[in-house]
C-alpha cells in the first residue's frame, strides 16, 4: 500500500507539469519568517533573515539562521522543513531570537548556542534535532559572544569559540574546556580588517565610502588537510559587496595569515547579491557548499535573504567559492558535480530580461518593469491581492523553458515574526505561443506552502513564447513579484567574444588608488550582460562580477599591492560567449 501511495503522488507531481527537483536556484525556497522588531518595520513589515549556518548531521542538512523562531532541516537541500522552537528562555527580554547563532556538532549531538553580549545565555544539545528535542547543555554560557561559532577539531577532540561583530575590535578566539564548554583562559584577538590594503574591506556599496570604518563579523571555521581557514565577512550586510573573506593557519588560534586569493566568497551583480556573514559545510558527496547572506536593503538595512552557492579548496589548499551564475539554476548535490570550473551551472539562461510585460494593474510608482530588472531591490506591485490579478511576460520568441523561478515582493503585508500557519501562496502559470490562447503549464491552486521565492524546475521542457503568473491568493499583502524569472535557452544565436577589454588601473609607481579598476569594453550587440573574471593567477580566477547592460564597469574590491589577472565574457537568453584573453595588472 505504501508503494502504491508513493507511485500515485510521484503520477501527480508528473502531471503537474514539474517534477522532483534535481536543481535550485538562489535566493533559496524557504518559508522566511518576518522581521519580528518593531524599530525594523517602520517603512513597512517584511521578511528578514541573515547570518546563515548549514550544518550537515546524521544525513541531515540542519539551516539555522536569524531571528525565524525555530529552523529547517532537509534530506536533499531544496525540501526544507520547518521546525518550530524558541530557544530564548522566559528571562531573555530581547528581540533577536538567536541571532547569528552557532550550529555545530559534538560526535552524535548537535550544538545551538545565539549571539549574546552578556553570559545569561544557554548551549542548547541534542541527538534528535530532526523534532523539536532540546537539552541544555550549559545553563549560562560565560563567553558572551556575539556572531559565536563553536568549533570542534574532530582530530583532536578540542573545542575552540570564534566570534566578533564591530567596526572597532577583532574577530577573537578562545578554546573551550571539553567537559564544561566553558571559555578556558585568556580570549586572544586573531585577525582585524585592513581596508587600507584590501579595497573590498571598505564600507559602502561599492566599497567607496569612507564616512564610516567597516563592520568585520560573522566568525566561521573549517579544518581541510589539516589546515585552519577562519572565514569572517566584511564590510557591511546592508551592501551589494557584502563578502566572506578566510585567513589560514597550522593552529586553531593561530597566528593566521591572509589568503591571497580573497573575498572567496563575492557576488556584488546580479539578481541575488550579497555573499557574506555565512558557513562553509560539505554535503553527503564530501563536497563543500558556502551559504551566505544576500542583501535586499528596502524596507530596512536588515531586510536579506539565503543564498547557497558551489565552494571548495583546489589542489594548492586555495579556498573558493562559485558565484558566477550563482543565481541561475544549479544542480544540487545528488548531481555530485565539479565546483571549480562552472559545471555546477546548469546552462539555463535567463529568458525574460528587460522583456515586455503586461499586467492586471499596478499600485502607484511600483512599475511592471520593476518585475523582470534583474534587481531584486525593485518590484511590481498590483493594487491588490485578488484572485485574477495577473502578470504577463514576453520572451520575445518562442524558447525552451526549463525552470520558473517566482520572487515575491513585500507590500502591505501585515505579519511580524513567525506565523503559525500561513495560506501560502495560491498561483497558476500559463504559457501561450501567441498571447492569446493559454494552456496551464504549472497549478499551484491548491497550494498551501509558504513558498516566497518559489522555484519550479519542468519535469519536461516547455515551448513557449509567453507566459501569464496568475495570484489566486497570497498569505498576506498584495500580489507583488520583485522577479519573475524563467529559466531556458532561446532560438537565437550566442554573443560573440567582448571587444577591446581594458582593465584601467593605476600603475605601481604612480600616484593613484591601486585598490580601484575601472573595466570598459565594446558592447557587444547580442548580448544581455557580462561577468568579468579576477584572481591573482591566471588559473585562479575565482572572483566574478555580473553585469548586466553596461560596458564599464567601477570595481573597488582590489588588494593595493598585488597583480592581477582579468578575463570577461557575455551572454545573452542563448547562452555564453567564449571568454575574451587574459588580461594582466600591475
Amino acid at each position: 500500500m505504501k508503494k502504491f501511495v508513493t507511485l500515485v503522488i510521484a503520477l501527480l507531481i508528473i502531471s503537474a507539469g514539474y517534477a522532483q527537483q534535481t536543481t535550485y536556484c538562489n535566493p533559496i525556497n524557504v518559508d522566511y519568517g518576518y522581521c519580528p522588531i518593531p524599530n525594523f518595520v517602520t517603512q513597512g513589515k517584511h521578511r528578514a533573515t541573515a547570518d546563515p549556518v548549514i550544518t550537515f548531521f546524521e544525513d541531515e542538512y540542519y539551516l539555522f539562521s536569524t531571528n525565524q523562531w525555530g529552523y529547517w532541516h532537509s534530506d536533499n537541500m531544496v525540501d526544507w522543513k520547518f521546525i518550530p522552537r524558541k530557544f530564548l528562555r522566559p528571562e531573555h527580554k530581547v528581540y533577536d531570537e538567536l541571532c547569528a547563532p552557532s550550529v555545530s556538532y559534538v560526535n552524535d549531538t548537535l550544538l545551538v548556542v545565539g549571539s549574546t553580549h552578556g553570559n545569561e545565555f544557554p548551549i542548547w544539545m541534542s541527538t534528535n534535532p530532526k523534532t523539536d528535542d532540546w537539552k541544555e547543555l550549559v545553563h549560562k554560557f560565560e563567553a558572551g559572544a556575539w556572531d559565536p561559532q563553536i568549533f570542534w577539531d574532530e582530530d583532536t577532540d578540542e573545542l575552540y569559540l570564534y566570534y566578533g561583530s564591530s567596526n572597532m575590535y577583532p574577530i577573537y578566539g578562545v578554546k573551550l574546556n571539553r567537559k564544561t564548554f566553558q571559555p578556558e583562559g585568556e580570549r586572544i584577538p586573531l585577525i582585524a580588517l585592513n581596508d587600507d590594503e584590501h579595497g573590498w574591506e571598505r564600507f559602502g556599496e561599492y566599497n567607496d565610502n569612507t564616512f564610516m570604518q567597516p563592520f568585520m563579523e560573522g566568525a566561521f571555521m573549517t579544518k581541510h588537510n589539516g589546515k585552519y581557514y577562519l572565514q569572517y565577512g566584511a564590510p557591511g550586510t546592508e551592501f551589494s559587496g557584502y563578502a566572506d573573506g578566510v585567513y589560514v593557519s597550522d593552529k586553531p588560534l593561530g597566528p593566521f595569515e591572509y589568503q591571497s586569493f580573497n573575498p572567496f566568497s563575492y557576488k556584488p551583480g546580479g539578481f541575488a547579491r550579497g555573499a557574506g556573514h555565512g558557513a562553509t559545510y560539505q554535503d553527503h558527496n564530501n563536497d563543500y557548499w558556502h551559504v551566505s547572506t544576500i542583501v535586499i536593503s528596502t524596507k530596512n538595512n536588515f531586510e536579506r535573504r539565503l543564498g547557497i552557492w558551489p565552494a571548495g579548496f583546489d589542489t594548492d589548499g586555495v579556498m573558493y567559492s562559485n558565484t558566477a551564475y550563482g543565481d541561475y539554476p544549479t544542480y544540487l548535490p545528488s548531481q555530485h558535480k565539479d565546483h571549480t570550473a562552472l559545471n555546477s551551472f546548469t546552462g539555463w539562461m535567463l529568458l525574460n530580461y528587460n522583456k515586455p510585460v503586461q499586467v492586471s494593474s499596478t499600485l502607484g510608482g511600483f512599475q511592471p518593469n520593476y518585475a523582470i530588472d534583474e534587481d531584486i531591490k525593485s518590484y511590481w506591485s498590483a493594487k491588490s491581492a485578488d484572485k485574477g490579478e495577473y502578470i504577463i511576460t514576453d520572451l520575445g520568441e518562442k524558447s525552451t523553458i526549463n525552470a520558473i523561478q517566482i520572487n515575491y515582493a513585500d507590500q502591505d503585508v501585515d505579519i511580524m515574526g513567525k506565523p503559525e500557519t500561513t495560506t501560502g501562496h495560491k498561483y497558476i502559470i500559463y504559457s501561450s505561443n501567441d498571447g492569446k490562447k493559454w494552456k496551464v503549464l504549472v497549478d499551484k491552486s491548491k497550494n498551501t506552502k509558504d513558498v516566497p521565492h518559489d522555484y519550479i524546475q519542468l519535469e519536461k521542457a516547455a515551448t513557449a513564447r509567453y507566459i501569464k503568473l496568475e495570484n489566486i491568493q497570497m498569505p498576506t499583502g498584495k500580489f507583488a513579484v520583485s522577479g519573475l524569472r524563467i529559466f531556458g535557452k532561446g532560438q537565437g544565436v550566442k554573443p560573440g567574444e567582448v571587444k577591446n577589454f581594458a582593465p584601467l588601473r593605476s600603475a605601481p609607481r604612480k600616484k593613484g588608488e591601486r585598490r580601484n579598476v575601472w573595466f570598459k569594453w565594446q558592447q557587444e550587440p547580442n548580448a544581455d550582460g557580462y561577468v568579468i573574471y579576477f584572481g591573482k593567477s591566471p588559473d585562479k580566477m575565482y572572483g566574478s562580477i555580473m553585469v548586466y547592460g553596461k560596458n564599464e564597469y567601477y570595481f573597488s574590491g582590489l588588494d593595493r599591492t598585488d597583480a592581477y589577472y582579468f578575463q570577461i565574457e557575455a551572454f545573452n537568453n542563448n547562452g555564453i560567449g567564449p571568454r575574451t584573453e587574459i588580461k594582466k595588472s600591475e
